[in-house]
């Protein structure tokens, strides 16, 4: 009896301890399932983070505001851009781009907002030509703002001739040029639509450039379209480069890949000339320069050798040196 007692204790403990194990499993089975449904939901709650996130990132990307550092964020990059308005390419800077449409870096960020030449994207559309008087405070061409001072080049009126370089043409039958000498202007006849005689108030609007070689020295290579868009000039390291005619310097640095330090002198709104690769800048942005004046030292920065790389540019686009500047002296 004794013996059957104990082996009934015996089951029942035996019996009560599986009990607890398989409460305590289901127990560990319980937790490890509300980690897996809390997991769940820290994963849910990631991506629903991140979704709302991107929504609003895409949404104040599509908002557009006033001071903007450019007129369209939101063309393509294969666009064209209308007229008087350039599309950003990759490799652009605002420096080149000013220097290829004939205008002043701080004009073009003027009038299109930017703040820092550096912050500009591909794609963006930038004004590249003045914007109408009205558009400006104060009612004044900001292209005014980078061109001779008043009493170097006054304004156009509505019966003057713009400015333009004479190119050195031989004529036939034509006197030789004497050191000192002057060319006669161009007389060009004055449309009107009246009787009374007009008056042309501004002469000197319609006085032509004289540009003179920056150096004296042989020329290396060409201009060439396409190619070169000036002509490359020896000499010696240190010899002073002059300004090849009247104007302000619009810039003065090396911020243009391939140039060195280089100078860009605007003459007026058609004309422009740069002088690259020198040793040293003798001049700086917003100087008045005269023709002859020392603006810098030549050298060979981002060349092969010394020399002076120079361009004239006319609205914009490379003209043949060779054409506007006086025979080279011997």
């Amino acid at each position: 009896m004794n013996t059957l007692q104990k082996m009934s204790k015996a089951n029942q403990l035996s019996a009560r301890k599986g009990r607890l194990e398989l409460k305590m499993a289901l127990q560990a089975l319980a937790a490890c399932s509300m980690v897996g449904r809390v997991k769940n939901y820290w994963i849910m709650l990631q991506r629903f983070f991140c979704l709302s996130l991107l929504i609003a990132v895409t949404a104040c990307s599509t908002v557009r505001l006033d001071n903007a550092p450019v007129f369209d964020r939101s063309g393509g990059r294969g666009a064209s851009a209308p007229p008087g308005y350039y599309r950003i390419k990759t490799g652009d800077t605002l420096y080149r781009i000013a220097l290829e449409h004939g205008q002043n870096y701080r004009d073009i960020a003027t009038w299109n907002n930017v703040q820092d030449p550096s912050q500009i994207e591909v794609g963006q559309l930038l004004r590249v030509l003045p914007p109408p008087a009205s558009a400006v405070p104060g009612g004044v061409n900001a292209a005014n703002s980078v061109t001779n001072s008043p009493a170097n080049t006054p304004a156009l009126n509505a019966n003057a001739t713009p400015n333009v370089a004479t190119p050195n043409v031989a004529t036939p039958n034509a006197a030789p040029e004497t050191a000192g000498s002057v060319l006669p202007k161009p007389v060009v006849p004055l449309a009107s639509t009246s009787n009374t005689p007009t008056k042309q108030t501004e002469p000197l609007a319609a006085a032509a450039i004289s540009f003179a070689w920056p150096v004296q020295g042989a020329v290396l290579d060409n201009f060439e379209e396409g190619k070169n868009k000036g002509i490359n000039i020896g000499g010696v390291a240190g010899t002073p480069v002059k300004a090849a005619a009247d104007g302000r310097v619009v810039y003065a640095g090396n911020g243009l890949r391939g140039y060195g330090n280089l100078i860009i002198i605007k003459h007026n709104d058609q004309f422009l000339t740069a002088y690259a690769h020198n040793r040293a800048l003798l001049v700086k942005e917003n100087d008045t320069v005269k023709k002859g004046r020392e603006i810098a030292e030549m050298g060979n920065r981002d060349a092969e050798r010394v020399m002076l790389h120079f361009e004239i540019r006319r609205q914009g686009k490379p003209v043949d040196p060779l054409i506007y500047l006086p025979p080279l002296k011997p």
